[in-house]
């Protein structure tokens, strides 16, 4: 078994490519193997996948993909190369089986023909994935550079004559790559093709000037120079005889694809199988030729189920881009989705970075225009509350076509086409309820007319009551038609499907129904269910599945149920809360500490003040399945306490903290402790007041948001009476002083800090005190009593469990030793840190070890290496101090490369970060982007003169 990721992405199974398997699994796939060796937990998958936009079935999506990636290599007889892991999934390819790895490793051994003639394309040619594009343009980088590479050594041995042609097609393709376009110039110039030469050299001087406005490196107008004087030492030596294969391969002459979106990107919705009838509305929205039609009409009457197939048959006319935003302008629980994030959103799908999307609203939208300006693309913007709600969407002069679907007639939306959709006719509804009921609609079309009226012609109730016919195979439609005249005064609109799904589930049915309905949270398991309901797991199962079957339910991934929006707008109304929803946030505590207990152990006498349950709850394996459920129900867990019952939330809040700070979740970490601060005041819960000043400090900190950590923490130490929560509070308050290099004050702050962990006999506590105190001890020039710290944290955390704790301090010994100057040994604490990191799925610490594996890595090739796999995960999780650290580092070893393009920009990256934090790195930052850039205006006045 082998895998190609330099061209097509396949599976090669002796000679032969393997073939059914889909896009969508072999983009998961090729960023397992990419990821070779690391564990990659299923939200980063999913962020891989879809980025911002994840759809609601990323999840079990992504199990798909897993299970359908698992069958194939199974049957290729490498079912081991897949395992699963604590945190996620990991791949452990062998030698040489992924091509991607063939080529770094033939590369790094200099052997770049090998190298080169394993390429078969571009980089993941065939699959779309919110990652694919950045990892393309990465790896096709790569290919370019060995390619120069190549051509150097080529031109060195004097066989310029056969690089002309592809060199040439090189530089078409990309005009502004120094080294490339310097390759061809000294080539002409060798070839005795002066007058080209300094031509070459003048086109590319000019498209840096017009595109960057910027002047060549020193390197290449030496070169310039020296081909206008006809330097001796240019001319060619003598060539040598080529080697036994031919010069690889050159990367295919292709133009870069503009900053717009991804070739054929689509982000289209599933086009349903069994759509019906609405040919005069599909007649004149194919035919449109507007630039925005509106679709209206009442609830369930299929606006959007129109409106993606609509967009599927005119896929093809856009060629740019299918774009999609749901903007929940009638999602029951949900606000609106406002101008700003759906701009984010659709700016996301076109394919504009993160970096590049500006922070106001008008901003993101003329940026928006300005993206769509001479292209092709379609756009649906669906569930739209009202025409100000999606005028900021809107393009301007450009071929783009936006559908926006709404409740509401947009009449005042200028310039825009309507149709408003009414119910089926006879003949298109009686189409749809045979495509899905089958032969038996067919042998009674009197009867099927007959539910067709009673169901009011509405897509909704018609596939409602068609789908619980087709799973009920001793009814017939008159028998169905029958049991709806039962119920004929509810069918009116929308509720009338509704209702008359609801009056047909037995009792118990209907309970669970009503109960669902006041679930704050996107989805609930059986477990919750039952909690929920109040009866056995077994029993709650049942009714779930028994109104899955109903249609009044949908199951999105296995073992989880979730509501249509509407059917969950309807179960609210009819609900009425007998303490189930305390019930429910009884069991989600619960259950999350068993979770946590099995995750973070070492931590455990912490939880103690939470009560047992009063009945038993359902155990957690091991730390995978704990992982695994935190991060299934996390949102469930935010929503209920943020909608639910006062009461135990300082519990859910203590139980919920370690998972919550280790796995990057930080926004929800200030969401719980805000609340649990808010109600705890409110209650006169002291200590839970204490608790939740001391979490918000924390997490600030780790947010990079320093003043409002240090006023969290100031405000903890002034409430605070027990040690440990002084403690806490002292050494946030440590690490701020710190991190602004107040290092006196820092250590004042620690050392109090270590102290009260002594007196409350906690080493937990106590080595995380250490670990920090050891850095600003390093800083004062005290190395040899920061090692003498963190050998006994080390020790400390080694004796009470803590592997991330562990970690945490084998990534300070990487620091103090670097310090030092003890290069090797710094590499290797920094290296032993991000494995431990790696392994427990902290990729915002991981990305701190390997900025420090770069810091420490004496090689600026490989500290740019390093600093971007480190910018990678900080980007993940939205960690601003290492994308600042990587930055930083980027734009330092970036200049010792001599690529100054490449360090300005990550130094003002770098610089705008340090400003938004409030530390000292940024007056560095500025000094070193002033520096570089007073060095290029001399060479420049040197050039000249």
């Amino acid at each position: 078994m082998r895998f190609t990721l330099l061209g097509p992405v396949q599976l090669v199974a002796g000679d032969a490519p393997v073939t059914g398997v889909a896009p969508r699994h072999r983009a998961v796939l090729a960023y397992l193997l990419l990821n070779a060796g690391r564990v990659i937990s299923i939200e980063r998958l999913i962020e891989a996948m879809w980025g911002h936009d994840r759809p609601d079935t990323a999840r079990s999506q992504i199990h798909a993909s897993i299970t359908a990636i698992r069958k194939v290599l199974r049957g290729a007889g490498a079912g081991g190369l897949l395992e699963t892991r604590a945190g996620g999934y990991v791949a452990q390819p062998e030698p040489g089986q992924v091509d991607a790895h063939a080529f770094t490793e033939r590369v790094a051994a200099g052997d770049l023909r090998a190298a080169l003639d394993l390429w078969r394309g571009e980089a993941l040619e065939d699959v779309h994935a919110h990652y694919v594009t950045g990892v393309r343009d990465l790896w096709n980088d790569r290919r370019l550079s060995a390619y120069e590479r190549l051509v150097e050594g080529e031109l060195a041995a004097g066989r310029h004559g056969d690089l002309l042609d592809e060199l040439a097609a090189q530089v078409s393709a990309n005009p502004l790559r120094e080294r490339l376009n310097g390759h061809l110039v000294l080539a002409l110039h060798r070839a005795g093709r002066q007058a080209d030469a300094l031509a070459a050299a003048r086109a590319y001087r000019t498209a840096l000037a017009e595109e960057q406005g910027l002047d060549p490196g020193h390197a290449f107008t030496e070169l310039e120079r020296a081909v206008l004087a006809d330097d001796p030492a240019l001319r060619p030596p003598a060539a040598t005889p080529p080697a036994a294969t031919p010069v690889a391969p050159a990367p295919p002459a292709v133009a870069p694809p503009a900053s717009g979106p991804p070739r054929r990107s689509t982000y289209l919705p599933y086009d349903i199988p069994d759509f019906s009838g609405r040919t005069a509305e599909l007649e004149r929205l194919v035919t449109e030729r507007s630039a925005v039609v509106t679709i209206d009409g009442m609830a369930g009457v299929g606006k959007t189920t129109l409106a993606v197939h609509v967009a599927h048959r005119l896929a093809e006319r856009y060629p740019d881009g299918r774009l999609f935003i749901d903007l929940q302008a009638h999602t029951a629980g949900r606000e609106p989705v406002d101008a700003a994030a759906a701009l984010e959103t659709l700016l996301r799908q076109l394919g504009v970075p993160a970096d590049r999307i500006p922070p106001t609203p008008a901003e993101r939208g003329a940026l928006w225009r300005a993206e769509l300006a001479g292209r092709r693309v379609l756009a649906v913007l669906d569930n739209a509350l009202d025409a100000d709600h999606v005028r900021p969407l809107l393009p301007g002069h450009s071929d783009t076509l936006v559908l926006i679907t709404s409740r509401r007639r947009l009449v005042d939306l200028d310039g825009a086409h309507a149709l408003s959709v009414d119910t089926l006719g006879e003949q298109d509804g009686a189409e749809l309820f045979e495509r899905i009921v089958g032969e038996r609609a067919s042998r009674e079309p009197g009867a099927v007319r007959e539910v067709l009226r009673l169901c009011g012609h509405l897509p909704l109730a018609i596939r409602l009551s068609a789908a619980r016919l087709q799973h009920r195979p001793r009814w017939s439609v008159s028998y169905l038609a029958d049991r709806l005249h039962d119920h004929r005064r509810l069918l009116n609109g929308v509720s009338a499907a509704f209702a008359l799904s609801y009056e047909q589930l037995d009792p118990a049915e209907q309970r669970m129904f009503r109960l669902l309905g006041l679930v704050p949270g996107r989805d609930i398991d059986p477990y919750g269910a039952a909690a929920l309901a109040g009866v056995p797991e077994e029993e709650a199962e049942e009714l779930l599945e028994g109104l899955l079957d109903a249609h009044m339910l949908l199951q999105l991934e296995p073992g989880r149920y979730t509501f249509h929006d509407l059917l969950r707008e309807h179960a609210r109304s009819i609900a009425e809360d007998d303490g189930a929803v305390l019930r429910l946030l009884t069991y989600y505590l619960h259950r999350a500490r068993a979770a946590i207990d099995r995750l973070y152990p070492h931590s455990v006498a912490q939880r103690e003040g939470i009560p047992q349950p009063a009945t038993p709850v359902a155990p957690v394996r091991d730390a995978a399945q704990a992982l695994a459920w935190l991060d299934a129900e996390r949102a469930n867990i935010i929503a209920t306490a943020v909608h639910g019952p006062e009461v135990c939330l300082g519990m859910l809040a203590l139980a919920m903290r370690p998972y919550l700070d280790r796995q990057a979740h930080h926004d929800d970490a200030l969401t719980l402790h805000t609340l649990t601060l808010r109600r705890s005041r409110k209650l006169g819960q002291r200590e839970v007041e204490e608790r939740a000043l001391t979490d918000l400090a924390w997490t600030y900190w780790r947010l990079g948001e320093y003043e409002r950590a240090e006023e969290h923490a100031r405000q903890a130490l002034d409430a605070c009476e027990r040690a440990g929560d002084r403690a806490r509070a002292l050494l946030t308050l440590g690490n701020v002083a710190l991190r602004r290099r107040q290092d006196a004050q820092a250590e004042r702050y620690l050392a109090q800090a270590l102290d009260l962990t002594r007196i409350g006999a906690d080493p937990w506590g106590e080595a995380h005190v250490l670990g920090i105190l050891a850095l600003a001890l390093d800083r004062a020039g005290r190395p040899e009593e920061a090692r003498r710290h963190l050998d006994l944290a080390l020790a400390l955390h080694r004796k009470v469990g803590n592997p991330a704790g562990e970690a945490l301090i084998l990534d300070h010994l990487g620091v103090v030793l670097r310090r030092q100057g003890d290069l090797a040994r710094a590499r290797a604490r920094h290296a032993q840190a991000a494995a431990l990191h790696r392994g427990l799925g902290s990729a915002g610490d991981e990305a701190s070890a390997l900025n420090g594996l770069a810091e420490a890595a004496g090689d600026p090739a490989r500290a740019v290496e390093e600093h971007t796999a480190a910018l990678a995960l900080a980007d993940l999780t939205r960690h601003r101090p290492e994308q600042a650290r990587a930055h930083d580092g980027l734009a330092r070893a970036h200049l010792a490369l001599g690529d100054e393009e490449r360090a300005r920009e990550h130094g003002r990256l770098a610089l705008r970060l340090y400003e938004e934090l409030g530390v000292p790195e940024a007056g560095e930052v500025r000094s070193f982007l002033e520096e570089s850039l007073r060095e290029r205006c001399l060479a420049v006045s040197s050039r000249a003169l």
